[in-house]
């Protein structure tokens, strides 16, 4: 069985969703470990409570990016993963992070890329007046959120709606796409090639196989 890697940074519900989506089969792979830049994120507790390795790595305690990453890539490398899957891991990762996990290293992000990259993205849905929203799925490059699009999901943004509205709509739709997205790679349909994403064969257009 294929064995994934997830970072997390907080509360980890996208976790929980990949965790459950393994669990029920509709994954065909295991969670190895999880680790976390953050000592106090619920994912941790989250994958104890399901029986597995937990680790924190504080930034603190290393003189450099590249130095938290190579002990960090040291440690993913003891589980051997087929998968390094980003589940809200809110540290920029290092060209050699990168590198060493290029072609299987996965990360969702809020928006409907290339549309706000970075941080606030529903913030910025709501303050530009969008009528849409969403979640992209996506191969990780050295550009940040930049790298090619898998599975977008969109959802309506209302007039009236808070923050946390929009948060909730999209989150729902991030816990169904990501394990879709996952099950893809470990099934052998989805790859990255020619820093293109390519599913069942097909080379996927730049905004990805949207979903509405």
């Amino acid at each position: 069985m294929k064995r994934l890697v997830v970072l997390v940074s907080g509360n980890g519900s996208n976790l929980q969703a990949i965790l459950d989506a393994c669990e029920q089969g509709r994954i065909d792979a295991r969670v190895a470990a999880v680790f976390s830049n953050k000592a106090s994120a619920f994912g941790l507790e989250r994958a104890r409570q399901a029986g597995i390795d937990a680790y924190a790595l504080s930034a603190a305690d290393y003189e450099s990016r590249e130095a938290f990453d190579r002990q960090l890539i040291a440690r993913i490398d003891d589980y051997a993963p087929d998968l390094v899957v980003l589940a809200g891991y809110m540290r920029i990762l290092s060209p050699a992070f990168v590198a060493r996990y290029h072609d299987r290293l996965l990360n969702i992000h809020p928006s409907l890329l290339p549309k706000y990259p970075g941080l606030h993205t529903h913030r910025q849905a709501i303050a530009n007046g969008d009528s849409e929203h969403g979640t992209s799925v996506h191969f990780v490059t050295d550009q940040l959120d930049g790298g090619p699009v898998i599975l977008q999901a969109k959802v309506p943004v209302f007039s009236n709606d808070s923050e946390e509205d929009v948060i909730a709509r999209v989150q729902q739709q991030e816990y169904a796409i990501y394990p879709l997205v996952i099950s893809w790679f470990v099934d052998g349909r989805l790859v990255m090639r020619d820093n293109a994403a390519w599913l069942d064969g097909a080379k996927l257009p730049s905004n990805g196989y949207a979903g509405e």
